[in-house]
């Protein structure tokens, strides 16, 4: 006989199917572009006033990204071991 997940203790995750990781993921990434962009692009400065606006938003997208993928790494998803159908679900052929 084989040891289940509600057997040995460990609860099953939604792991990397968690919607906070595909943000955090997405967010990220357009966040190193922007980085990226900010440090080594032309500067266009008399379009935001002086300001390095690629960068200062990449920073504050990286800083994002990372908050959704450190808040799905603390406080994960659990993913039921078994689903109830409702009453009137389980009289219908189908």
């Amino acid at each position: 006989m084989t040891e289940t997940s509600t057997t040995s203790g460990r609860k099953h995750t939604a792991g990397a199917l968690d919607i906070r990781n595909i943000i955090g993921g997405l967010i990220g990434s357009y966040g190193v572009i922007l980085t990226l962009m900010g440090l080594f692009g032309d500067e266009e400065g008399d379009k935001t006033g002086d300001v390095n606006a690629n960068l200062w938003a990449g920073i504050v997208m990286l800083v994002v990204g990372a908050g959704f993928l450190i808040w799905a790494r603390v406080r994960p998803v659990v993913v039921p071991v078994h689903v109830e159908q409702p009453a009137d679900a389980q009289d219908s052929p189908g």
